[in-house]
Order: structure tokens, then sequence, then C-alpha cells
């Protein structure tokens, strides 16, 4: 049986967000402190214990079939949205506009984080990796409604290219708790190895 290990790697809470019931569109709001149940964050959309099956597996599931929602809860990494918008050659890209739930800063490759990767918070919350959070156009629209207010329009069109690799992941619940802003964060994860299974075929 493999055993999950603490890495050494700790980060921290900058930003904890939710989108709200009605929200024309990804973006996520801002808190303070957010409560963690099994279904996810308190009073964020993506809560619950199951979801419909959508595009990200349609070679298993037929869409709307009912799976586990793996998907609760949606992380990026501080360092790597600086990268996106270096690489977008734009002032900032924020959490909020990817619709993340939470950001964290002091871990490296963030993106690239094993699945079953545990987060262990301050507070008690313990959060599982599931897998990367593949850039889509959503983000990218409201990075480019930013900027047009501001008088620059055609910014957010590179998004989904200069994000690859570095737009975050995605977890589910595994204990229940608060999450504060400025939480210290452990990451305990699985061993890591390369399985050639499919190359064998």
């Amino acid at each position: 049986m493999a055993i999950i290990i603490d890495t050494g790697c700790r980060g921290a809470v900058t930003s904890l967000c939710i989108h709200t019931a009605g929200s024309d569109d990804i973006t996520t709001v801002k808190k303070n402190s957010v409560t963690v149940s099994f279904t996810g964050f308190d009073g964020d959309t993506h809560s619950g214990l199951t979801r419909a099956s959508c595009v990200r597996v349609k070679r298993q599931y037929k869409p709307g079939t009912t799976i586990r929602n793996s998907r609760q809860v949606s992380i990026v990494s501080d360092e790597e949205l600086a990268v996106i918008a270096d690489r977008m050659d734009i002032p900032e890209v924020k959490p909020e506009w990817l619709g993340a739930n939470l950001s964290l800063s002091g871990i490296p490759d963030f993106t690239q984080i094993p699945p079953a990767t545990r987060l262990l918070f301050s507070g008690g919350v313990s959060l599982v990796i599931d897998v990367e959070n593949e850039p889509c156009q959503y983000p990218a629209d409201i990075i480019e409604a930013h900027y047009a207010k501001r008088g620059e329009p055609g910014m957010g069109k590179s998004f989904v290219k200069n994000a690859i690799r570095v737009r975050g992941v995605t977890a589910w619940v595994e204990r229940e708790g608060i999450i504060v802003s400025g939480d210290e964060v452990e990451v305990h994860s699985p061993p890591v190895c390369n399985w050639i299974g499919v190359a064998q075929k």
C-alpha cells in the first residue's frame, strides 16, 4: 500500500473565493474565511457530493451522468498567475477572474502537483488533488472584459495558450473545517512513478 508522505513543502492561503448562484459568469467573490464540508466550500455553486458528467469525462460517461464530484474546489498558485500575466504581457491575472476558490503561495510548480496529493491546512481542513484544471475560454473572456474597461481591448485572447500547465488544479474535500486567509498549507504526496501501461499496449 502506498503511503502518503509529508514532502516538507509549505505554502500559505492568499485568497479565498466563492462562486455564488445567479452570477453572470465564472468570476468568484473574495471571502476572509470559508466553512468547508464534505460537499465543498459552503455557498459555492460547485459544491455537492455528486455532479453531472461533462465534456472532461465524455470518453467515460454519457453527458449528464451522475458521478462523484471531484471538482468541488478550484485552486491556483500566485506564482503561476504571475507567470500567466507575464506571458500575456499584462499587469496581473487575479484568481477570481479564473473562477478559483483558493489561491496559494509558496508551492513550486503547483499545477504539476501529483493527483492524490493532500493539502493539509493549519485549521484542520484537508483537500485531495484530483487533476490539472485545463485552461478554457471562460477566464479569457473575463480577462478581456476587465482590460477592455481600462481601454486595453484584446488582452484576454491569448489566455488559453499561455495558461497551459500553469492554470491550477481541482480538488475534493477529505476533512471538514474552516479555512482562513493566511492559513499554512502542508503538501503530502504519494510516491510518484512513471506508468508505462499505455505505451505497452
